[in-house]
C-alpha cells in the first residue's frame, strides 16, 4: 500500500505539471490525489464495490481539494482535477476497447457500462463536495441559513 501511495502521489504530481498548476501548489495537489487513492484502496481491501470505493475516493479528493483551496487561497480546481487522475478507470476503457476489437460486443458493453458508471460515481463525488463547499462558504461568510439564501433571491424586484 505504501508503494501505491507513492505511485499515486507521483502520477498526480505529473498530471499537475501537465495541467500547468503553479509550482508551489503541485505538492498539495499530489497529496489530494494520494488521499483519494488511499481511500479507494482501503475500501477495496475491505470488499467494497469499485463504484462505491470510487465515489468515496472522489468525495475525499473533493473535500481535500476544497480544504486546500481555502488554506492556500487558490481555486479548488487546482487540487481536484489532478487529484482525480488516480481514480479514473483507464483500464476499464482499454479493456472494453480490446473486447470490441476481438468482436466480443456483449463483454465490451458490460465492461463499458461498468466503466461509465464508475466515471459517473467519480463525477458525482466531486460535484457533491464542491456544492457543499459553496453552501458552507456562503453560510460562514453571511452567517445565514442556506434555505434563506434561496428565499432572498426570489424576493428580488425589478
Amino acid at each position: 500500500m505504501f508503494l501505491q501511495a507513492i505511485a499515486s502521489f507521483i502520477s498526480t504530481a505529473g498530471f499537475a505539471v501537465i495541467f500547468n498548476i503553479p509550482r508551489r501548489e503541485i505538492v498539495f495537489s499530489a497529496i489530494t490525489g494520494m488521499l483519494g487513492w488511499l481511500t479507494y484502496i482501503l475500501l477495496r481491501n475491505d470488499g467494497t464495490s469499485v463504484m462505491i470505493a470510487s465515489f468515496v475516493g472522489a468525495l475525499v479528493v473533493g473535500l481535500a481539494g476544497e480544504i486546500m483551496a481555502r488554506f492556500r487561497k487558490q481555486p479548488g480546481t487546482l487540487f481536484v482535477v489532478p487529484g482525480i487522475i488516480p481514480l479514473v478507470p483507464g483500464y476499464g476503457l482499454y479493456h472494453a476497447m480490446s473486447q470490441v476489437i476481438e468482436n466480443n460486443y456483449e463483454q465490451a458493453a458490460k465492461i463499458g457500462t461498468d466503466t461509465l458508471l464508475i466515471a459517473v460515481a467519480i463525477a458525482s463525488g466531486v460535484i457533491i463536495t464542491s456544492y457543499l463547499g459553496r453552501i458552507l462558504k456562503y453560510f460562514i461568510v453571511t452567517r445565514k441559513s442556506p434555505l434563506r439564501m434561496k428565499l432572498k433571491r426570489k424576493k428580488k424586484v425589478i
